[in-house]
């Protein structure tokens, strides 16, 4: 894997990237150790792949923390706060990048549970340990940010619109935040090869990836669109509080 951040960048620092087990949360976490990064690798129900990915972290000579939690308990997020807590001392990048809500079997309002509620309670309870200087990123899609003025697949469309309902949310925390000193941008990225989510939309509608495709021109892949999240982390932030990854020629602004 390239480098993406520069090296020794993030020593004595401590991340936690919610939902890094594996695909763009894996490899945000993975970048932020490669800079130096202390980092906590959050699951929901993929111990071993998190464990595996923890080993190989340590080997770059930073600690690694995993965590279990299910981020729609709020007993269950204030345990893991407490863990890095104990471990840390305290957080200075915190990546917001776990979603769902297309899962089969979950609760008519499960969608809204994680992508709203959740996300607001994981960043209430995470507060007390995001100290001056320290940063908040929220991972979204194109789909959902721009969801007011474009239509999506239908099967997308309680996802898109739950996941603005969570930015939103956070958005207006911003001056808050900014009060403590806590930086927050929203990563927002155009269809991503590979997630599960594209996966479980090609299912639904076959052809609709290499549609997106030929549309925009390129899709990212997630190690890509991972590099962009863990730059988020540490670049300048935009006036707006927005990064926009890859093509939004077909989406309308508000």
């Amino acid at each position: 894997m390239s480098q993406i951040l520069d090296a020794g960048s993030l020593s004595g620092k401590t991340a936690l990237v919610t939902g890094s087990s594996r695909g763009i949360g894996a490899d945000t976490v993975r970048y932020l150790a490669e800079a130096g990064a202390n980092v906590v690798i959050n699951f929901r129900n993929k111990a071993p792949r998190a464990e595996k990915l923890a080993t190989e972290l340590r080997g770059l000579g930073v600690e690694a923390l995993v965590v279990g939690a299910d981020l729609t308990d709020p007993a269950s997020v204030s345990a893991m706060f407490d863990e890095v807590n104990s471990a840390f001392g305290g957080l200075d990048i915190l990546v917001l990048n776990a979603s769902g809500g297309m899962e089969s079997g979950m609760a008519a309002d499960y969608a809204l549970t994680l992508n709203r509620d959740a996300q607001v309670n994981v960043l209430e309870t995470a507060l007390p340990l995001l100290g001056d200087g320290s940063r908040v990123v929220f991972v979204t899609s194109h789909q959902a940010h721009f969801i007011r003025t474009t239509p999506t697949m239908p099967e997308y469309e309680p996802v898109a619109l739950s996941k603005r309902a969570g930015e939103d949310a956070l958005r207006e925390r911003i001056p808050a935040l900014a009060e403590r000193g806590v930086g927050f941008v929203v990563v927002s990225g155009d269809m991503i090869e590979g997630t599960i989510t594209a996966t479980l939309l090609e299912r639904a509608n076959p052809g609709a990836i290499a549609a997106r495709r030929e549309d925009a021109g390129k899709l990212y892949n997630v190690s890509e669109f991972a590099a962009e999240v863990a730059r988020a982390a540490v670049d300048p932030i935009p006036a707006d509080n927005t990064r926009l990854v890859g093509d939004t020629g077909s989406f309308a602004g508000e």
